[in-house]
């Protein structure tokens, strides 16, 4: 199954390191509640847009966790891992992170399929949007605008050989 595990560049700098991250995680993918409140069938075209849907519901996760992390860069960062369907648990509440999961699984860099990372571009608005998404989370529509800036952002797609020279950048 594949999961998209919301981190900060301090979390991808460990997996880095020392080659893993030890389980369990809080990820995201395409659960039952997911693809209920999409309203999709099971055709391969679909799972891409659940997928997508999973993936950018990780990238505000992102967000969360890097408003706690003062040594992170202010980007948004999300690995895509591929793990055993049966590592997987949905956590999502019905009118909440739907896609929202926990996983046993170690990931180890065989695991991974992808680093998703926003561009220097996004940084000022990221960095904006890290210090009101908690405010967005509970309501504000002024918070949200702000999020919605940093989440206008594509982010940047990364080969598991990409990511060593993609954080060195940064």
């Amino acid at each position: 199954m594949r999961v998209y595990l919301p981190a900060t560049t301090t979390v991808l700098r460990q997996f880095l390191d020392e080659g893993r991250l030890v389980g369990p995680h809080t990820v995201f993918a395409v659960t039952p509640e997911l693809r209920s409140f999409y309203e999709l069938s099971d055709s391969d075209a679909d799972q891409e847009e659940l997928e997508y849907a999973a993936l950018l519901a990780a990238a505000r996760a992102s967000l969360r966790l890097v408003d706690v992390d003062p040594g992170a860069a202010r980007r948004r960062v999300v690995l895509a891992a591929d793990v055993t369907d049966g590592s997987v648990t949905p956590l999502g509440d019905p009118d909440t992170d739907r896609g929202a999961a926990r996983t046993d699984a170690d990931l180890t860099a065989a695991d991974i399929a992808s680093a998703h990372i926003d561009v220097a571009e996004a940084e000022e608005d990221v960095r904006k949007a890290v210090s009101v998404v908690l405010e967005a989370d509970l309501g504000s529509e002024d918070a949200q605008f702000v999020v919605d800036q940093a989440e206008g952002h594509e982010l940047a797609w990364y080969a598991t050989q990409e990511i060593g020279p993609a954080l060195d950048l940064l």
